[in-house]
Formats: structure tokens, sequence, C-alpha cells
């Protein structure tokens, strides 16, 4: 029996997208809280789970990087982007059906790395999806869409959360990555490869034939877009830090609710069963929360649903407290039903808030987005949160060893309403012109903080000891600043043209030098080699000095190329 092409009917379409996006949604909640469990259950602390899960996040953050080149390179037999779902979706399988073979906890290093690959090729099949949506939904169904895509990532996450922690009793745990690579593959047979997309016109042909040259020139003009979008109006541009701040209350949503359901004494069913009804809550109150949102106003509802999902962070807070359970306990200990009841009842209500508040804010970010450059500003948006994901999920992990789940969950309930103070701020730019009056100065200012933080690396570094535990989170935010850093002179390049001179000739290789910086964390592997490891050393000093000082003398240009926009 031949099976149909979905992308041939309103309703085919409608149950595509659902289905692919539940292909997404699949490695997320295994990850986060199948594979997150049963670290935790082999002893695995708290730190290690938070970096963990962190790094799971990491390519979601640059998935805006794989656009130019699945908008460039295509497969007239295979389909456009029908070609890149299919190779990332077996590649996605592959690379999970290999983690069979490793031996865990002993090797989550290599754990941790095969599954970055992993969800590298998930953060391809996003862009590739969004790509195919675009250009096959109809105007009247995107929005009816888009509930059922995220409604899909929900399923997902509950599939390879709860469905993948029900089979463990039965299968074990590496076997079950074999059922999770299944069910990736169950939709690459039954809804990919049915389908039918259009044929690549003579047009595109040329396009890929052009090949890298093509790529590079898309990447250069994202750059000139997203900098002038970003900067262009004071909505778009306080957008930028209301991504990269908390969106909420963090700690219910990633691996420490797992860590606490092992240590109250949850076994493996009752913490799927939680996953479970956690996914369901939490897909219908997207619905409703962004309904809701159109009704009574964007930013009045975003501020409730954002300052309410602390309330229930709070409440666990006051009960672990309470019975006065602060650091982590070994796994296996005897089960708390006070604080068992306690989480169950926390973790439904954030869920119920979070849902409220997941559907709004991107509709707040669509609200700040430029229509000429739509797609990469809300692209860009959508992975700066998924970076301040990956900070939370690093840094509660490396607080909860370090100062206990008390201090956790009171820091993350302060710093999720942290976003709040920038809403009124949150306002969509007036008119098609890309730039306001205020535009270059935001340049220059950008440009100046950014060279201050780089300089202040130094000091820093120099005293990197007297951190103490907080050592990784002061990594993390310099990791933060050398990236946005690095992206900042490439983007600033290309906007400024002649106007940045000389200047121009040191951006590339300090650029790169910046982003390579996050290689730090493996330089002790150079200890064998005293000569590559005094130069990693040297270049930890040197490169946040010329990035520090390009980026000042960057700050002092005139920037007249944006006032002619204005």
């Amino acid at each position: 029996m031949r099976l149909p092409n979905l992308l041939g009917s309103k309703n085919g379409r409608l149950a595509a997208f659902f289905l692919l996006y539940v292909t997404e949604g699949i490695p997320l909640g295994f990850a986060t809280v199948a594979v997150a469990t049963q670290l935790r259950r082999m002893g695995v602390g708290p730190a290690e789970i938070g970096a963990f899960v962190g790094s799971f996040y990491i390519p979601w953050a640059f998935k805006w990087a794989f656009g130019p080149f699945i908008d460039v390179f295509r497969s007239k037999r295979w389909g456009h982007r029908r070609a890149w779902i299919i190779a990332t979706q077996v590649l996605m399988a592959a690379s999970l059906m290999a983690l069979v073979a490793v031996p865990l906890p002993a090797a989550l290093g290599l754990f941790t790395t095969m599954l970055l690959v992993h969800n590298t090729f998930g953060g391809m099949q996003d862009v590739a999806i969004d790509s195919l949506a675009c250009n096959t939904l109809a105007e009247d169904e995107r929005g009816l869409a888009n509930g059922l895509m995220f409604a899909g990532a929900s399923l997902g996450q509950a599939i390879g959360g709860s469905g993948v922690l029900f089979l463990m009793s039965v299968i074990g745990f590496q076997p079950s990555f074999v059922m999770v690579a299944a069910a990736i593959l169950a939709v690459t047979v039954l809804v990919v490869l049915p389908m039918k997309e259009a044929v690549v016109s003579q047009m595109e042909e040329a396009v890929r034939a052009s090949g890298l040259r093509a790529a590079g020139a898309e990447m250069r003009q994202f750059a000139v877009q997203s900098f002038r979008s970003f900067i262009g109006s004071e909505g778009a541009f306080s957008g930028v830090f209301f991504a990269l701040l908390p969106a909420g209350a963090m700690a219910l949503g990633l691996a420490l609710q797992s860590n606490l359901a092992v240590e109250f004494g949850m076994d493996d069913d009752a913490v799927a069963w939680l996953n479970l009804w956690t996914m369901v809550v939490t897909g219908l109150c997207m619905v409703i929360g962004g309904y809701l949102s159109d009704k009574l106003g964007r930013r009045l509802t975003l501020f409730v649903y954002t300052a309410l999902m602390s309330v229930p962070v709070i409440y666990l807070w006051a009960v672990m407290r309470q019975h006065g359970y602060d650091m982590p306990r070994p796994a296996g200990s005897a089960p708390i039903p006070e604080l068992i009841s306690a989480l169950w009842l926390a973790t439904i209500s954030y869920s119920a808030f979070n849902g409220l508040m997941y559907g709004t804010r991107a509709a707040a970010f669509m609200d700040v987005t430029n229509p000429r450059v739509a797609a990469t500003q809300f692209t860009a948006y959508m992975a700066m949160g998924n970076l301040a994901i990956a900070i939370a999920a690093t840094w509660q992990g490396v607080v909860a060893e370090a100062f206990g789940y008390q201090m956790t969950l009171l820091i993350d309930a302060v710093t999720g309403v942290l976003s709040l103070a920038l809403l009124h701020k949150m306002k969509p730019p007036s008119g098609n012109a890309m730039s306001d009056a205020k535009t270059v100065g935001r340049a220059r200012k950008s440009a100046l903080v950014l060279g201050l933080c780089c300089l202040a690396w130094l000091p820093c570094w120099a005293y990197k000891d007297s951190f103490g535990e907080g050592l990784s989170l002061m990594q993390t935010f310099f990791t933060l600043v050398f990236v946005s850093s690095g992206l900042f002179l490439l983007a600033a390049r290309e906007v400024l043209g002649r106007e940045a001179g000389r200047l121009a000739s040191l951006v590339p290789a300090t650029a790169l030098l910046l982003l390579l910086i996050y290689l730090r964390k493996w330089m002790d592997g150079l200890a064998s080699l005293p000569p590559l490891m005094h130069a990693a050393e040297a270049l930890l000093w040197l490169v946040p000095l010329l990035g520090g000082l390009l980026l000042i003398a960057v700050s002092r240009l005139s920037w007249q190329v944006l006032e002619r926009e204005a």
C-alpha cells in the first residue's frame, strides 16, 4: 500500500508538521528527563547533570548558522527541505544507537559529546522543518499549524521522557536508546519519505551551483540584517537582553526537578507519570495563554505569567526548608512522602504557568521583530533563549552542589523575574524604518560595553582561584561575552564597510579567536605538550585584551552608515 503525500492536503500538512515536531521533542524529553533521572540514580552529581543538560541546548543556540547552508544546498531528486529532514533524522537515529556502547557513568564526557552531536543534527532538522513550513503552509493554516507543532513537541517530550522511563523497567536503560531512535525513524519512513516537495526551479539550481560562495554571501547578509534589526528600535534592542535573561524561574523545568524526584524516593514509573502530566498541562496552557494574551494584551499577560512561575519554586523552597532538606543526597534514600507531594504540586502548577508564558513570550518577540527581516531576527531571539536555558541548567547544578538546593531555588525564583524590568520597553517598532534616531548610540554603547567586559576577563582570570565553586559560573558569563563580541565584530565590519578603515583587517582573526576561546575548557588536555600549553595560556590573556581594545576603538567610530538608515 502506497503511503499518502501529507503535503498534498490541508489536514495532511497539519498532521505532517505535528508529527515532525514530535521528533524534535523526543530527544529533549529523553535527555532532560529519562537520562538525567538515570544519571542521578547512578550517583552522578547535580553539577555534572546540569552541565550535561546545558550542553544539550547549545546547538539550538546557534541553529541560525545552519540556515544559509540549508537554503543554498538542495537536492533535485529528494527535494530541497525534505532531503535535509531525511538526512538529519537518519543521523539522529544513528547517533542515538551508537550511545548503546558507551558505559555510564564512567564515560559521561564521551556520552555528552556524542549526544551533543546528535542534538546538532536535531537543530539542523528544526531549521529545515521550519523552512518547509514557511514554504508549504497557506496563510490561513499557519496559526493552527504552529499550535499543533508546539503540541507535537510536548508529546515528543512525553514520549522521550515518560515513555522511555516506563519501558526501562522492561528493557533496561541503554536498550531504550534504540527505542527512541526507532520512534524517530518511524516518522522518517511513514511521514517524510512519502512527501512530495515542490520541484527545485532552475533559479534554485543556479544558487545551489554557487555552493559555499552563496552560503558565505548569505551569512554576511544575515549579519548585516541582524545587526540593523536588533539595534534599530528600543523594543528590538531590549528584546536581545530579554531573550538572554531567564524566561521566568527555570529550576522545575530542567534537570534539577529530576534530581529531586530521585532523591525524594520516586521510582522510574512515578517520575514518568509526573513528566507525562507535566507535558499535558503545559500543552493545554500554551493554547490558553496565547489566546488570553491576544484578548488582554501581550505585555500585561506575559508579566503575570512570568511572575507566577516563581511561586511554585518559592513554595517548594519553603517545604524543603521546613523539612531541613538542602544538600544533594545519595540516590536510593528512603522515600519522603511530604516532599514527593510538594514536588508534584509545585511541578504541575509550574507547568501551567510555564505553558501560559511560552507562546506569549514568543509572540512578544514577534511584536518587536522588524517585518523586513522577520525570519532572521525571530530565529536569533529563539536561539538566544536556548542559550539562556543552557546557562541556567549549568549554573543550577553548580550552585546545588556548592550551596544546596534551597539557595538554588531562591536564586532561580529571583532571577526568573529580572526580565520583567524590560517588558515596558518591548514595544513594536514604528513604521518600516530599519533604524531610529537612537540607533547609532545603541551601536556605540554596545561596542563599548562588550569591550569593557572583554577587558574585565583579565583581572578575573588573574584571581580565578578566589571564585572557588563559582569559577564555572564566571567562565560561563565570559563565554557569552566572547561569543557576543566575536559576532558583534563580524556584523559591525559588514555594516560599517569603508568606515571601519584599518580596523576592518583586524576583525576576522580577532573574532575567530574570541569564538575559539570556548575551547579553553579542554585546555588541560595539552598538559603533555608544554609548548602548546604555554601558547594556549598566552592566548587566554592576549585575545580578550585585543578584542576589548578593538571593540572600544569601534565604539569611537561615527557609524554614519546607520544615520543614513534612520
